[in-house]
């Protein structure tokens, strides 16, 4: 159904607004680094670019490095889209030391050749799929797309445990996930259901045929992120990022239950790698050295993601997805599914919308 052939330069330009990483609002949590005092920053800056303080618990990973190694980490909202276009224009001068990026966005910087060679300790634990065989880039976190559902605003219903419950009557107009043509966390929604579903990247006739259905029961697409809509009750039943609703639900006392859809679902890992002729280097290798330390996990497993090494710190085992359920979320090849997306969203609006 769909060409397979190579999209990742030609659609570089016109995918950074569409592959943005809209919808991830992960909250950081208290962190003692953030709170200990000024940083002596005698030894310079780190720049990364897209490390936006309250996602992931950016703000708490900063906050330590810059400690630990004595220099000023500042954050950066850029998002994914953002960072590259930067890393782009700025290829003969670069600003950034190191950038943190969607995985989609992994293999469009390798082929806009911004990247350089790295790899971290723990570099070879990582599986094949989430790391550029050349160490251009590399997982350091990872989550699951989910179904976060409001307890409070669903009355007495039960919370759906399958793609297949959302399709019920008792569900309508109750469902809403981010317009998949628009923001990256919607497309991977798009593409998990379909996967689920019997399909493929090649194949997106079972998930459009599935998000027909849904919209037909009612549900809503906003085109930004709606975590806050779920908080509020507005759309009870969110398809999104397991740690987005995680964060809600304890940063914000929301009153939410997170589920991963028993016929499976998709996993979203987000990437870190060093810029090519960066002008610090040095800092940025142990910058990256740190995000898969053994502290640099813990702390990235603090803001709710699911760190790339799975080891999940005991005090938050039980607030988020068991190892088991987790496993219902697979991986794909993200570089062919990033080159897929010009033809889905031309079918998705055909169809679907």
């Amino acid at each position: 159904m769909f060409s397979t052939r190579s999209r990742v330069v030609s659609a570089l330009v016109a995918g950074v607004s569409v592959l943005a990483l809209a919808g991830c609002a992960s909250a950081a949590v208290d962190s003692p680094a953030a709170s200990a005092g000024p940083v002596d920053t005698s030894k310079g800056t780190l720049i990364t670019y897209n490390s936006p303080s309250s996602f992931a618990n950016f703000q708490a990973l900063l906050d330590q490095f810059g400690r630990e190694n004595s220099v000023a980490a500042p954050s950066d909202s850029k998002n994914s889209g953002q960072a590259l276009a930067a890393l782009t224009a700025e290829a003969a001068a670069p600003q950034a030391d190191a950038v943190y990026l969607g995985v989609a966005f992994g293999p469009k910087a390798v082929a806009a050749g911004v990247l350089d060679s790295y790899e971290p300790e723990g570099f070879d634990a990582i599986p094949d799929g989430l790391k550029d065989p050349d160490g251009k880039w590399f997982a350091v976190h990872t989550g699951a797309i989910a179904f976060i559902c409001n307890t409070e605003a669903i009355g007495k219903l039960d919370c759906p445990k399958s793609w297949a419950d959302l399709l019920k009557p008792e569900y309508a107009g109750m469902v809403g996930y981010l317009d998949p043509s628009q923001a990256a966390v919607g497309y991977s929604v798009a593409a998990a259901a379909n996967l689920a579903l019997g399909g493929s990247i090649t194949n997106w006739a079972p998930g459009l045929d599935y998000l027909t259905k849904l919209k037909a029961n009612g549900a809503v697409t906003p085109a930004q992120t709606a975590t806050a809509k779920v908080v509020q009750g507005e759309i009870p039943i969110l398809i999104d990022a397991d740690f987005n609703g995680y964060a809600a639900k304890y940063n914000e006392n929301a009153p939410l239950e997170v589920t991963i859809p028993t016929e499976g679902s998709l996993q979203i890992p987000y990437v870190a790698g060093l810029v090519k002729n960066a002008p610090h280097p040095e800092l940025a290798k142990k910058w990256l050295d740190y995000l898969l330390s053994d502290d640099g996990q813990a702390t990235l497993a603090a803001g709710y993601v699911r760190p790339i090494s799975g080891k999940v710190p005991a005090d938050l085992a039980d607030k988020v997805e068991s190892d088991e359920e987790f496993s219902r979320a697979v991986t794909v090849d993200y570089a062919a599914l990033a080159a897929a997306q010009a033809d889905f969203t031309t079918a998705y609006q055909a169809q679907v919308r």
